[in-house]
């Protein structure tokens, strides 16, 4: 019940940034601006104190440590994939333009002058 409750109250914290942002519409927009991020970062804090919070703090930095794990490839890897994909495509490219030029000279010539 009660990390309902922070929840509920991070929520009201975010409408409250938002009303305050159109309230105080004569206001500067940087000021403006602080508001909604300081009511998002209060927000953000009273949510972490939850049960909920807490379970996504966890799987985000859990996600950073695997990130860390991954093997990059170096630029050397990368440009020869890029080209491998641009070589294929073309060849792709080349080869739907070559079935489309058969297709129409199909249909043009062996089907339609035949009709006639």
């Amino acid at each position: 019940m009660a990390d309902k409750l922070k929840l509920g109250l991070a929520a009201l914290i975010v409408i409250a940034g938002i009303a305050g942002f159109y309230w105080l519409n004569d206001a500067s927009a940087l000021l403006r601006a602080a508001i909604v991020v300081f009511a998002v970062v209060g927000a953000g804090a009273v949510a972490l104190a939850s049960e909920p919070g807490q379970l996504a703090w966890q799987f985000a930095v859990g996600t950073r440590a695997e990130v860390r794990k991954v093997v990059w490839p170096t630029r050397k890897e990368t440009v020869q994939a890029t080209l491998v994909v641009i070589v294929m495509v073309i060849i792709v490219g080349l080869y739907l333009w070559l079935l489309d030029v058969f297709s129409f000279w199909a249909i043009y010539d062996l089907i339609l002058r035949a009709s006639r």
